[in-house]
């Protein structure tokens, strides 16, 4: 019984991280197209957007770890996604900001990110391929 409201709170959880991200990703998208097309150069807007394409489909895969919560171990999914949300932060996160200010040492932070997500998409890969079935 209390791993089922365990799973129940922790989906309920990813749903909102997961619309959160998402509704930020959209904003993020339509800022990018419509409010910095005319000040950030082509290259940055093109930095700006990997940013944003990223981060919305790391939010779409919160949903998906949502709907697994039910059936699989809560730890395998909260450390999923929690290394999403870390990826989506530090990849997309400074991806955003590197556009922004053209600081280009703040690309040397992407690349955690990646590894973040890396660890994401590898934790659910060894969990659906173990032994020990989910």
């Amino acid at each position: 019984m209390q791993q089922d409201q365990q799973a129940c709170q922790q989906e309920r959880r990813l749903v909102a991280l997961a619309a959160l991200n998402l509704f930020i990703a959209i904003a993020a998208g339509a800022f990018g197209a419509h409010g910095l097309k005319n000040i950030l150069s082509s290259d940055m807007l093109a930095i700006w957007q990997t940013a944003v394409q990223y981060q919305m489909l790391h939010g779409l895969a919160l949903f998906a770890l949502a709907s697994l919560s039910p059936r699989w171990p809560t730890r395998i999914i909260r450390r999923s996604a929690i290394a999403m949300l870390l990826g989506i932060l530090l990849f997309s996160g400074s991806l955003y900001a590197l556009a922004l200010s053209g600081i280009r040492m703040l690309g040397a932070i992407t690349p955690i990110g990646g590894l973040a997500f890396l660890f994401a998409w590898a934790t659910l890969l060894w969990a659906a391929v173990s032994k020990k079935r989910p």
